[in-house]
């Protein structure tokens, strides 16, 4: 599972990746692909290339520029370069024509296909009927992955169960409710096919896995009673357990997800080329399919950074443990202020605000430390400047002796709006990587983690909740709560009843889920994504719709229809 068979995976959708593709693509390549998956070999190949496809979207850039810019928690930073105008603040760049939503729709759709001809093909792999069966348990949560994914970004969409060989002229629309109706039936068969594998199994799909992606997107669906029995048997299996600190389930120590003890399931990463996935290289879109390229690994460690280096003489430099800087995505102030950083250990192990010196060579000015008042030169070690999401007053600066960017210099002090270039905020490094060779590597070989334990206890939480028994519901929220406490602090963590209701659940789920590529889906599916984005993050609190809940479909999909009269353009987008 560490190396996709990557070339044998792409003649796995024969060339056939968007409704576009599939009026100009002739197919070259059935009668290789009838042969080649006709093998046990050929088949296995076929079976990672359906997980590859995941790779385009977890733990990387572009799925987290869909899913957690422009929500409550997140707004834009940095130059309007890149996904920031569309995704972070709703501007006329979103649109039908971005380049984005074509790509990862043909992305989805190709990992779809892909899943659909594992699917088909299986009978005929060769392989022995209890190894086929575990291969296509895998690909029935695949595909339920993908579905889940296609639906609750373009709402009522195309569903393809069967592999596409030949062009395809017309599509139409399958509602979301049927989708689901889909994807429930894979995940039981998944569960079925799957009866008996170990909770863990070097990235693949296990029964485990299954059980917590069902419990998930039974939330989705309001089947509190479902989601509750199946988060609670993960949590009461043994099979895993929460660490002591926050700061551990991410360390690098303990990021392979075999060896994470709340990791349920998890996508490989490698940092290197053995991690080519299906798109193209870093920064840049092909417009008619997803391709073999360059971008290695997971990207997380880039997803929120700052411009440290920018910051003229400080002495702090790109290295490993700063890391590359992508300067695309800001924390709203509101979302910093849901964490109580004094006694939730989740605030100091999520964000960077403190920058040291570590160097004295680039980017070092030895007049920087006097100018703020310090006795001479800054050394290596000493603090080189802050980012706080408070206010200082000019005799709180003056007893410290170096730079300070508070909340009025971020945002503006009156509509909490980000000011300025923008390149100076508080930055995640939750997914702080620093085993690579230099600090200019935008790729990571940390693992993505997609399940977690910690999930299954807001998740259980939720349902509770939403079913009355509240009182399960707050036993369940502590005991999280309470393993997320700084120590000596874990009565203060603690919540009562009164405390508890949905939008308690969509902060608590923020502090400990964030970046995980959630919260785009948690406030459409809880009715609260207007309500909050208006109310916590004012850059897009003017424009803001109901229709943005979708994203529209790609124009050069519909273009490509004979059917255009049919199958229309989501409500809202021209």
């Amino acid at each position: 599972m560490k190396k996709y068979i990557l070339m044998m995976g792409m003649a796995a959708t024969l060339g056939l990746t968007s409704c576009s593709d599939f009026l100009d693509e002739t197919n070259r390549n059935a009668v290789t692909a009838d042969v080649l998956y006709g093998t046990p070999e050929g088949y296995e190949s076929l079976v990672n290339a359906c997980y590859a496809y995941s790779k385009a979207f977890m733990g990387n850039t572009d799925g987290y520029s869909l899913t957690e810019m422009g929500t409550d928690c997140f707004t834009g930073a940095g130059s309007s370069s890149g996904n920031v105008p569309a995704l972070a603040y709703y501007g006329i760049d979103l649109n039908p024509t971005y380049k984005p939503f074509r790509y990862m729709w043909n992305i989805l759709y190709s990992g779809l296909n892909c899943c659909n001809a594992a699917v088909g093909r299986a009978e005929s792999s060769g392989l022995d009927k209890a190894t086929m069966s575990h291969r296509l348990g895998e690909v029935y949560f695949l595909r339920a992955l993908y579905l889940h994914l296609i639906t609750e970004i373009w709402g009522d969409a195309p569903l393809y169960t069967e592999e596409i060989q030949a062009p395809q002229t017309t599509a139409k629309r399958t509602s979301q409710a049927e989708i689901y109706n889909q994807i429930f039936d894979d995940l039981d068969n998944a569960a079925t096919l799957l009866s008996g594998t170990p909770a863990k199994e070097d990235g693949r799909v296990t029964l485990n896995a299954v059980k917590a992606l069902k419990a998930r997107l039974a939330l989705y669906r309001e089947d509190w009673s479902t989601a509750a029995s199946l988060a609670k048997e993960l949590i009461n299996s043994g099979a895993y357990s929460l660490y002591d600190t926050f700061a551990e389930t991410f360390d690098m120590a303990n990021e392979a997800g075999q060896n994470n003890k709340e990791c349920i399931w998890w996508i490989n990463y490698t940092g290197n080329a053995d991690d080519q996935t299906l798109f193209p290289a870093f920064g840049k879109y092909d417009e008619d399919s997803p391709t073999l390229g360059n971008r290695y690994g997971n990207q997380s460690p880039i997803f929120s950074c700052m411009s440290y280096w920018m910051v003229g003489g400080c002495g702090v430099w790109v290295t490993p443990e700063t890391h590359a800087p992508w300067v695309q995505s800001m924390p709203t102030l509101a979302y910093l202020h849901t964490f109580n950083e004094k006694i939730d250990q989740r605030y100091d192990a999520t964000f960077k605000g403190v920058w040291m010196v570590n160097s004295t060579s680039a980017n070092y000015d030895k007049n920087y430390g006097p100018s703020y008042g310090a006795a001479g030169p800054l050394e290596v070690g000493d603090t080189a400047f802050i980012v706080s999401k408070y206010v200082y007053s000019d005799a709180e600066r003056s007893r410290h002796h170096y730079k300070i960017y508070d909340a009025n210099d971020v945002f503006d002090p009156v509509t909490h709006k980000s000011t300025g270039t923008r390149d100076y905020f508080i930055s995640v490094y939750k997914f702080h990587d620093s085993t690579n060779p230099t600090g200019w590597e935008y790729f990571s070989r940390r693992d993505w983690f997609v399940l977690r334990l910690a999930e299954m206890y807001l998740i259980a939480s939720e349902a509770e909740m939403r079913l009355g028994n509240k009182t399960e519901a707050v036993r369940l929220m502590n005991v999280l709560r309470e393993k997320r406490a700084i120590a000596g602090h874990e009565a203060e963590m603690r919540i009562t009843e009164a405390d508890l209701d949905i939008d308690f659940i969509l902060d608590e789920r923020g502090r400990e889920l964030s970046m995980e590529l959630q919260r785009f889906f948690d406030l459409r599916r809880t009715g609260k994504f207007v309500e909050r984005i208006k109310k916590m993050n004012p850059d897009a609190a003017d424009v803001i719709q109901e229709y943005h809940q979708l994203r529209p479909i790609p124009q050069s999909e519909i273009d490509a229809l004979t059917n255009k009269d049919e199958f229309k353009q989501n409500a809202g987008y021209q």
